[in-house]
């Protein structure tokens, strides 16, 4: 629904208020919390004092007869104090001599200026800090760059800035398009760290114009997949594009300096937060430095100390607010038992809670907005948990750190706590497919099922043919009576002839008759070519995955172009490769430059052009083809592709994220040997006071061996290890994978034969038994009739036989 509020508005624009506007409403409050009632003198230097004209919009048509005229030295005058405003020098000579005159004119010294110049007066100024000679030193700057100053040997100064979110990189990806379009060259421009506040304010109209656009034409939203948000509750209202303008602005989309708010009516401002930082040094301790996040400011809430005031002393702090970076098993989150909240535990907090049970300090600890380490841009400006400890927002980062000579330029690194690391390369693991029958797969199942029908269709034709063909041996056996071989083409013995033509052993016989054998050279010509093409295939198949050359180095994912590979956005590993081909760029300009030279004696020149390009290409080929693959923006991202590309990826990053993420996917491995090996190391602001004892603290535990305890732990014991089965090289030979199918088929041969075998005895034993034992019956029958024939012709002896028993004893009687 729309509000009531919104169609009443009938201007269609809206005044979006920058971020180096709103900023300025913290110097107020500044003068408050720091006590300052005295006259105040305010150091300005040309690329502050610039009057800058914003216009009303209407996105695309500008309001006509308004403007609202930005005068950068109306929030000082505002103050409730008297200011003196003197314009600063930029020769390093006459630096000191006008720092010893604004010493006499005011005790509270205003800078309003670049950091680099900021810089000059402060290192100029390391005699009126040791002498204490003025109360305060305030440093209001609008500049990007962080006070980085070697030379500021002692300082006790406030330095208050804009903190952009890391979250948005509109500014960097728009520096990089120029310098890659060559925008720079043509135009002689070059986005400084001083003007970016106001770059980004015109980045950011740029943006809401295009969103809108995006929103009210339907046609643009569906080229750039955006969705239209004005929506039919009232379409053909006048006030559609005002109400639209509003609803766009509620999306607070994100910008570098932070989302804009509405304040009242159509006007909207930045809500762009600030930090206070207390910069401490003394020429006493030249190898100590404090650089304090004291407090934080928003617009709507005010200044918000960090500890009990600006003013406390950061010397007697003994808390220290830590960066880090999710990287599991280094730092991830889990779940506290007893509470349900969500906290760090990894390799590196239980470092870190080992340290800080031993020099006893407490921490807070929070996570980097954009989950990196940190990479620095053009100029010199940082991302990342570096940015945090340059800028002052952190003094320590924990985590995988690498340790760089380029992050040695702004920061320092403790001892390391691990091993050397290096860049190592993420493919998809290409396990091997075995199988028993594989064999099988030589050909597709319907190319099998039309042989199947070949062979019994020919069988059942040769003995067709034979049967009824007057010229075969089955309807002349009387005219080759004489012949040895006697062989008659029943069903069973064509099936058995047409199966033997297709091994070694050959059919044997062929048929007598002309029409058989022409079958028959019919179906031998066929097995030929089935058995040739069967043959070849098979070889093919059981070894081109053996001899397809895989990727195992560096070497071998440059020299190809068909697998995809790039690092992530942002990080190290990308910084690597692009310096390595602007290294390479730079020799082959120097060789060229030689080469080319017309004054060069004509000797000399041809000394050269013996090498038509000496200088190697390959990074910078492997640079151009990872631009064309796109870079991945989270580690997470990239193993996506490299799991689920068709083309194939390769990922290139951290070897230990590499290590983890082999750890916990079995479906992932490492291709080659790491590279541009670094150790781990905890990092700190440069010269903070607790490196050289958390560096002591570090190598107590490598001397306890807590470290290989803690390594043992979150690699070898991690719940979430899997327990993959290694790979096996291919290329040695053939497997028993994948040709155990034919021992089988010898098996299952053996098997039927045993069981004919058995089948074949039974029966013939039943066919030789039944007849004897029908004959030993019919045998048993006759004899049994025989037996009882003659017991009716011998009369018995009861019955009065002809047989007398006589005794010569009995004679007489």
């Amino acid at each position: 629904m729309v509000d009531s509020t919104d169609v009443g508005i009938t201007d269609n624009y809206i005044v979006m208020v920058p971020s180096f506007v709103v900023f300025d409403n913290i110097l107020f409050e500044v003068i408050n919390q720091l006590n300052i009632t005295s006259k105040i003198t305010v150091v300005y230097d040309k690329f502050f004092s610039e009057i800058m004209h914003l216009e009303k919009f209407a996105l695309i048509i500008p309001f006509i007869g308004e403007t609202v005229l930005y005068y950068w030295r109306r929030p000082f005058e505002q103050l409730p104090v008297n200011v003196e405003f003197v314009a600063a020098v930029t020769d390093e000579a006459s630096i000191r001599a006008h720092f010893n005159e604004l010493a006499l004119k005011s005790n509270h010294i205003f800078f309003a200026a670049a950091t680099l110049i900021v810089e000059s007066y402060l290192a100029a100024a390391v005699g009126h800090f040791e002498a204490k000679a003025f109360d305060t030193c305030v440093v209001f700057s609008k500049d990007t760059y962080s006070f980085r100053c070697e030379e500021c040997q002692s300082v006790n100064a406030f330095w208050i800035r804009m903190l952009p979110t890391s979250r948005v990189e509109m500014l960097r990806e728009f520096a990089e398009f120029i310098k890659k379009e060559e925008l720079d060259i043509d135009m002689n421009f070059k986005i400084m760290t001083y003007n970016e506040p106001k770059i980004s304010y015109s980045i950011d109209v740029m943006s809401v114009a295009y969103e809108y656009l995006a929103t009210y034409d339907s046609s643009l939203a569906l080229l750039t997949n955006r969705k239209v948000i004005i929506g039919d509750e009232d379409p053909d209202t006048k006030n559609i594009t005002a109400v639209t303008l509003k609803r766009l602005m509620k999306r607070r989309l994100e910008y570098e300096f932070g989302s804009y708010e509405r304040h009242y009516g159509y006007t909207y401002y930045q809500h762009v937060p600030a930090g206070i930082f207390k910069i401490d040094r003394r020429i006493s301790e030249p190898e100590v430095n404090y650089h304090k996040y004291v407090g934080n400011w928003t617009l709507n809430d005010g200044i918000i100390p960090q500890y009990y005031s600006l003013g406390e002393d950061v010397r007697r702090i003994n808390h220290y607010r830590i960066v880090t970076i999710l990287q599991e098993p280094f730092v991830q989150w889990t779940k506290n038992k007893k509470t349900g909240e969500l906290v760090f535990e990894g390799y590196c907090i239980d470092l870190l809670n080992f340290v800080q049970e031993d020099l006893n300090f407490e921490y807070s600890i929070y996570l980097v907005e954009d989950n990196r380490i940190g990479s620095a841009d053009d100029n010199g400006n940082w991302d990342g948990m570096i940015k945090e400890l340059v800028v002052g927002t952190a003094e320590i980062a924990v985590g995988p750190i690498s340790v760089l000579a380029e992050r040695e330029n702004d920061i320092d690194f403790t001892v390391p706590f691990y091993d050397l690391v290096g860049t190592a390369i993420l493919m998809k693991r290409t396990d091997a497919e075995y199988s028993l029958f594989k064999f099988l797969k030589v050909l597709e199942w319907p190319v099998w099922v039309c042989i199947f029908a070949a062979y019994l269709f020919t069988s059942v034709l040769l003995w067709v043919f034979d049967k009824y063909s007057p010229y075969s041996y089955t309807n002349n056996k009387d005219k080759y009576v004489s012949e040895a071989e006697k062989r008659e083409f029943t069903l069973k013995e064509c099936l058995w002839f047409c199966m033997t033509s297709l091994t070694p052993q050959g059919g044997g016989e062929a048929p007598r008759n002309v029409s058989g054998r022409l079958v028959a050279a019919t179906w031998w010509l066929f097995g030929f070519i089935i058995i040739a093409s069967y043959t070849a295939n098979l070889a093919a198949f059981l070894t081109v995955s053996r001899m397809e050359t895989s990727i195992s180095s560096l070497d071998d994912l440059a020299r190809q172009y068909k697998v995809e590979y790039a690092p992530t956005k942002g990080g190290a590993t990308e910084t690597y490769f692009r310096r390595m081909a602007e290294i390479e760029e730079q020799f082959y300009t120097i060789w060229k430059t030689m080469s080319l030279n017309e004054s060069m004696d004509p000797r000399d020149r041809a000394k050269l052009a013996v090498w038509d390009y000496p200088v190697a290409d390959k990074f910078t080929n492997m640079w151009r083809f990872m631009q064309e693959s796109k870079f991945p923006r989270t580690v997470e991202e990239g193993i996506n592709r490299v799991l689920n590309s068709d083309k194939g990826f390769a990922l290139i990053a951290d070897a230990m994220k590499i290590k983890y993420a082999i750890l916990t996917n079995c479906k992932l491995q490492q291709i080659g040997q790491e590279f541009s090996r670094r150790p781990y190391a905890i990092a700190v602001q440069t010269g903070h006071p607790l490196k050289d004892s958390i560096s002591t603290s570090i190598l107590k535990l490598l001397n306890e061996r807590k470290l290989e305890t803690l390594k043992e732990k979150w690699w070898q014991q991690n719940p979430k290890r899997k327990e993959c089965p290694n790979l096996e090289d291919d290329s040695t030979g053939i497997k028993l994978q994948n040709i155990g199918g034919v021992f089988i088929v010898i098996l299952a041969g053996i098997a039927v034969s045993m069981v004919i075998l058995i089948f074949e005895y039974l029966y013939y034993t039943q066919k030789i038994t039944l007849p004897g034992l029908k004959k030993a019956k019919d045998t048993r029958r006759a004899s049994r009739a025989n037996g009882r024939k003659n017991e009716r012709e011998i009369p018995s002896i009861r019955n009065g036989s002809i047989y007398h028993y006589t005794n010569t004893a009995f004679s007489h009687i």
